[in-house]
């Protein structure tokens, strides 16, 4: 059975560790991962926007942007041009995290 789709999902759980060794932008890509690989944010479905993951976590759009790319570059989610960040299927994306 599939899990009903949930715009409010692990963002409300996690913090991000402001003092911690790891940049920001990698924590957020790791929350996001989590979230696309529990299917939080299940294949085809957009990620948070910029503007709500600025407001949720009072970080930069740069901080952001940097995330963003950061999932990008292993194939989890691709821009469909002028709709935002899609969540790539499983099957789609490249190496380790297919199938």
């Amino acid at each position: 059975m599939t899990r009903p789709y949930r715009q409010v999902f692990i963002l409300d759980l996690v913090e991000l560790d402001r003092d911690g060794e790891i940049p920001i932008s990698r924590q957020l890509a790791g929350i996001l991962r989590v979230a696309i690989e529990a299917g939080d944010i299940p294949p085809g479905r957009p990620v948070p926007s910029k503007r709500t993951l600025i407001e949720e976590y009072g970080i930069a759009g740069s901080t952001v942007d940097k995330a963003m790319q950061i999932l990008k570059d292993a194939g989890m989610i691709r821009t469909a041009k002028g709709l935002g960040l899609f969540v790539v299927p499983k099957d789609e994306r490249p190496g380790p995290d297919r199938g």
